[in-house]
């Protein structure tokens, strides 16, 4: 929106992808306005409009299947709620796995994901190539299915919601950086923007790969890295790909959209941090054509029609970082979900509504809250299932 922001709020947040947009959404139906939401760059620049529309129910920890699973339904109904169609469709994620380690992992996930009552499905190799016809079978040990996960289109999703914000008379405010943030008078907490200063007693951190800066322009120290990830997408063609194809081993991604376009990615190592920019690399496209003439020979000479990239939030454990931080009064997480933010955002975002509600949530603090990284020192990963 165009404007000077006003003094005050009830609540700023900042950041104004998924995560963000969702957040106020919520605040604004529980009628916790006003409410501003500050974003960087235009709507859609962050992770929220560069991602690969996945949405998937397959996880380690059950507490993240319920996120996902209640995701699913929020997707499911979006186009009848807000008049805008993001096209979820449900064509199944299907994990490839090459060695016992990995089969064994498929083996827990599929564990977890069962006992939450989905229909999820361990596959022998010579099964897998039925929901993938024409993939190479040779290095491959087996698989899972899920047919209720799928993908989406994500700028419709953030449209929708911005739309309805606006008619809530949220105000968004973008190309308006935060560039400080401090304790006012009483419980108030200051912004400070590049020609003024607001004031809200509640502040929501929802800037995804920016969400580590944001927590160090008010004092604090967080876990949250950034890292660059790429992805593209190919030319169009016959429809053959249903699923979401995912491999372990690398973290590669592939789906085919409606319009037959191939969009995948496969793990990089960049330097982390945001300050390389969100450029698409050569190596890149070396490593993810290899991969996909190695998953599908026939695909050789497939002509890729653009690259891009954007930052995941990573956390030490895998896990979002949701809540008020203990640190700082009225300041409140939402973010540090790898490259997940958008898939869980419909019902993570709930839960950070109710936290700034000062209501209660059913999220264990342990695996969500800020406060678990200000004790000793977490061994292992609590979500390892991370591709792309």
């Amino acid at each position: 929106m165009s404007g000077d922001p006003r003094d005050r709020y009830a609540v700023a947040i900042i950041g104004g992808g998924i995560v963000g947009l969702f957040t106020a959404l919520h605040l604004a139906r529980a009628g916790a306005g006003p409410i501003a939401v500050f974003e960087r760059g235009f709507l859609s620049s962050g992770a929220s409009g560069r991602n690969g529309g996945g949405v998937r129910q397959q996880w380690e920890t059950s507490a993240t299947v319920k996120l996902a699973r209640e995701a699913v339904v929020a997707w499911r109904r979006f186009p009848k709620e807000f008049g805008y169609n993001p096209y979820f469709r449900q064509g199944g994620y299907l994990f490839l796995a090459e060695s016992d380690a990995e089969l064994a992992q498929l083996d827990r996930v599929a564990a977890i994901v069962r006992s939450s009552g989905l229909p999820i499905q361990r596959l022998p190799a010579d099964r897998v190539a039925h929901y993938a016809p024409g993939l190479a079978l040779r290095t491959l040990r087996g698989g899972s299915f899920l047919g209720s996960d799928g993908t989406l289109y994500p700028f419709p999703a953030i449209w929708g919601v911005y739309e309805e914000l606006r008619r809530l008379g949220v105000e968004v405010f973008l190309r308006t950086p935060v560039l400080g943030i401090s304790r006012g008078e009483g419980a108030d907490l200051r912004l400070a923007l590049e020609r003024s200063t607001v004031v809200a007693p509640k502040v929501v951190n929802a800037a995804g790969g920016w969400s580590g800066e944001v927590s160090r322009l008010a004092g604090l120290e967080v876990q949250n890295v950034a890292s660059r990830h790429e992805i593209l997408a190919t030319e169009p063609m016959k429809p053959f790909l249903d699923p979401m194809l995912i491999r372990l081993s690398d973290g590669l991604y592939l789906s085919q959209t409606m319009r037959g376009e191939l969009v995948g990615g496969l793990t990089v190592s960049h330097p982390t941090g945001t300050m390389t920019g969100m450029p698409s690399s050569l190596e890149f496209l070396r490593r993810m054509g290899r991969a996909v003439v190695e998953l599908f020979p026939n695909l050789r000479g497939l002509n890729v029609l653009r690259a891009w990239a954007g930052y995941y939030d990573d956390t030490p454990d895998g896990m979002p970082v949701i809540g008020e931080d203990p640190r700082l009064p009225g300041f409140f997480h939402a973010n540090g979900f790898g490259g997940h933010g958008f898939m869980l955002s419909p019902a993570s975002t709930v839960r950070v509504a109710k936290s700034v509600l000062g209501e209660g949530t059913d999220l264990d603090p342990a695996l969500f809250g800020p406060g678990r990284f200000l004790g000793p020192a977490r061994s292992g990963s609590v979500e390892r299932l991370q591709p792309g």
